[in-house]
């Protein structure tokens, strides 16, 4: 199972570290945390060199209630991190977090090499069709509604039910629009409860159907924190839990804040395989 970004072919039949580069001030967990040049460089380097594949770049929070971002600044937050981290790191594999096509073309022409959208191309009627003039792959999201309005839509008759059918019709929309690489993200804490969060998690294998790689998005989530009574800064322990419950399921990316941990996870996950 493998994806073409910008002609390099990625195996993901060996799972791998997606780390998140926030450049929002209000994410969740690291919002302004990367404020400068010299910042961003330096998470971006010990990422790496942790053995990240991907850097997720993200200028618009799509936590709980997020406040809406202008495409325009979403593309002065995006852009200028995209071309800073190619200049010091020619060969980095560049995530986009964005559900808007114009953002999409303008970073993948910058030298991004996926696009990631939450909203699975729901959001921008332009957003698919882009995606397959660009020809990179496409990170699917389930979702209902969007950040502001997702946590009052979690009523399902049957969760993993309605997902594979969401996932079906849009990979379906994506072969139409001549995209290739298609990987699917079941959305953790998006429009769904604590326990649908759980239930997903713990029944992630049946996604495998729609015959695409998993992403799983789970660090330093409510999910954890909520549990444990804690805050979203003392869930490292929980988070890295909770990877080894989805590598186990069928997960073939991890996306997350704390690469060296995770991949540590993998690593005694690939042993546990051997």
């Amino acid at each position: 199972m493998t994806i073409n970004c910008k002609g390099q072919l990625i195996d993901l039949s060996h799972p791998r570290v997606m780390g998140i580069l926030n450049v929002t001030p209000d994410s969740f967990y690291d919002g302004g945390s990367y404020k400068d040049e010299t910042q961003i460089l330096k998470q971006v380097e010990t990422m790496l060199n942790y053995g990240a594949t991907f850097i997720d770049i993200g200028g618009y929070s799509s936590r709980p209630g997020a406040d809406f971002v202008s495409e325009s600044e979403e593309l002065n937050r995006v852009l200028p991190v995209v071309e800073l981290i190619l200049k010091h790191f020619s060969k980095t594999l560049i995530s986009i977090d964005t559900f808007r096509s114009e953002v999409a073309k303008q970073t993948v022409k910058a030298g991004a090499a996926i696009i990631n959208d939450i909203s699975a191309g729901k959001l921008d009627k332009n957003m698919i069709a882009m995606v397959g003039k660009l020809g990179v792959p496409y990170i699917i999201m389930h979702m209902r509604g969007n950040p502001k309005t997702m946590q009052q839509q979690t009523d399902y008759q049957d969760l993993l039910k309605e997902m594979i059918t969401y996932f079906g019709e849009q990979i379906t929309k994506a072969h139409e629009a001549k995209i290739n690489d298609i990987i699917i993200d079941p959305g953790f804490g998006f429009a769904k409860t604590l326990e649908q969060n759980y239930h997903l998690l713990n029944h992630l294998g049946l996604l495998k159907i729609t015959d695409k790689p998993i992403l799983a998005g789970l660090s330093r989530k409510s999910m954890i924190y909520k549990v444990l009574n804690t805050t979203a800064k003392e869930t490292l322990n929980g988070t890295t839990a909770l990877h080894m419950i989805a590598l186990e399921n069928g997960a073939s990316i991890l996306r997350v804040h704390d690469v060296k941990e995770a991949m540590e996870c993998i690593t005694l996950f690939n042993q546990l395989k051997a």
